[in-house]
């Protein structure tokens, strides 16, 4: 009886102490986040009235971006999530305060020349800052510390995208592919929760897309295997992008010339690709989105081709030193992907398989397919779900032992055929077939010889 006091006695406690740091940095973290959107939305619309288009700032606004993280704090650079994935597993959490106001300005500066990135990268970043310094300078223990950056990913996730619960999930999944963090779920929940509820206070409005893909319909087998091929699509979809931006970045660093000079190049490509093919491959392109997901969609800016020229227009930008986060690209990417591919094998279902397009290239280019599945939820109402977690888990098999996030930890093999080290890195894994598969290909090589030698 006594041990059994002693654990609920100290459950409660722990309980209780995490309710409260975590509603208490939620609240901070909105607000933080709520600021950087506003900020952002008043840049857009100021370089918007601009008397000529805002992109051909975009060489100047590269080089720029470069300079202030270089100078001020060069761990702002990139995409944000990554970066904090790093500090958790490397430093418990650790982040330096400069983070906030360079990432924050380095963002806007991108965002709003048109490069092509997105926003809650550097809302997770800011969230887990913010969370490392409170955490730091009440001298919290590392453990602490580095429950609380967590929150932060959580909560800046809730604040951009207006999903707490998938904000939440996403947090604790993330870090670790293959194992969700339980013991940081309830606080995660609760920043996500509180993060949320504070943006929406301070004014911030989301966008939802309550889509009824069916009225009445059971089971229909045809469009499950429609589904299922989609996800096999949207996993090669999501490798090619891992691939082309992870190549990107490798190609532009093995360049040897001046860092901003490549910088102010890049941008100078991207402008003029731009005024020869248009604007809706630049910027956050929520409006392409919106359209992909149109149930009455206007497809005229939408093309099979859509998704590469995002690709390529966001690797270029991350590649040469843009801020930004990559996840929006990636919903982009989705989106059209899914609503090119919905226009070819299921035209009655276009907007279905845009969506699914939209979470499950999330899921398999983050490794994330719960929290993908929750979003699918959150963003299109519950007729979807039952698709969204099919397709979601069958892209995330397919794109393989890969992430747009490099530093995530691999702690399964997404195949019992392969041989992987477990606890390393995403980029550090070596993969190779399993004993037992080499033997395999060993006797029927050595079959064939034998046959080959009977003939001759």
């Amino acid at each position: 009886m006594q041990k059994h006091l002693t654990e609920q006695t100290a459950i409660f406690f722990s309980v209780t102490k995490w309710v409260f740091l975590s509603s208490v940095i939620g609240i901070i973290i909105g607000a933080v986040v709520t600021g950087f959107l506003n900020i952002l939305e008043y840049s857009e619309n100021y370089c918007s009235s601009l008397p000529f288009p805002s992109y051909y700032l975009l060489p100047i606004a590269l080089v720029l971006t470069i300079w202030v993280v270089k100078a001020f704090a060069p761990t702002a650079q990139g995409h944000g999530t990554e970066r904090v994935i790093a500090a958790v597993h490397k430093d418990n959490g650790k982040i330096n305060l400069s983070v906030v106001p360079v990432k924050l300005l380095a963002t806007v500066m991108t965002i709003s020349a048109g490069g092509s990135v997105g926003k809650e990268g550097p809302g997770a970043q800011i969230g887990a800052g913010v969370a490392s310094f409170i955490s730091s300078s009440l001298k919290f223990r590392k453990q602490d510390r580095k429950k609380l950056a967590i929150c932060g990913i959580s909560a800046g996730f809730a604040t951009v995208f207006g999903t707490p619960i998938a904000g939440a999930i996403f947090g604790v999944e993330v870090l670790i592919i293959g194992l969700i963090m339980y013991d940081v779920l309830l606080p995660s929940f609760i920043a996500g929760f509180a993060a949320f509820t504070t943006a929406q206070f301070l004014g911030i409005k989301y966008t939802y897309y309550h889509l009824h893909f069916f009225q009445d319909v059971n089971l229909d087998i045809i469009l499950i295997l429609k589904v299922i091929l989609a996800g096999l699509i949207f996993g090669f979809i999501s490798d090619l992008v891992v691939t082309s931006i992870s190549s990107m970045e490798k190609l532009i660093k093995s360049i040897k010339v001046n860092v901003y000079l490549k910088a102010f190049v890049a941008g100078s490509i991207m402008v003029i690709l731009t005024y020869a093919f248009g604007e809706q491959y630049i910027g956050l392109g929520l409006n392409t989105i919106a359209e992909a997901l149109n149930q009455n969609p206007d497809s005229s800016n939408i093309h099979w081709y859509t998704f590469i020229f995002k690709l390529f227009f966001t690797s270029l930008t991350l590649g040469s030193g843009g801020s930004g986060g990559i996840i929006t690209p990636i919903f982009y990417i989705g989106a059209t992907s899914g609503h090119t591919l919905g226009s070819i094998i299921s035209p009655e279902h276009i907007t279905l398989f845009a969506a699914l397009g939209f979470t499950s290239v999330l899921a398999a280019t983050t490794n994330t397919p719960i929290a993908s599945t929750i979003m699918a939820i959150e963003l299109f109402g519950m007729d979807i779900a039952h698709y969204a977690a099919l397709s979601a888990v069958i892209s995330f098999l397919i794109s393989g032992h890969r992430s747009v996030f490099p530093s995530q930890i691999l702690s399964m093999r997404k195949s019992s055929m392969l041989s992987i080290k477990m606890g390393e890195e995403v980029e550090n894994t070596n993969i190779d077939l399993d004993d037992h598969q080499k033997n395999k290909i060993k006797k029927i090589r050595s079959k064939m010889r034998y046959k080959e030698k009977k003939i001759k």
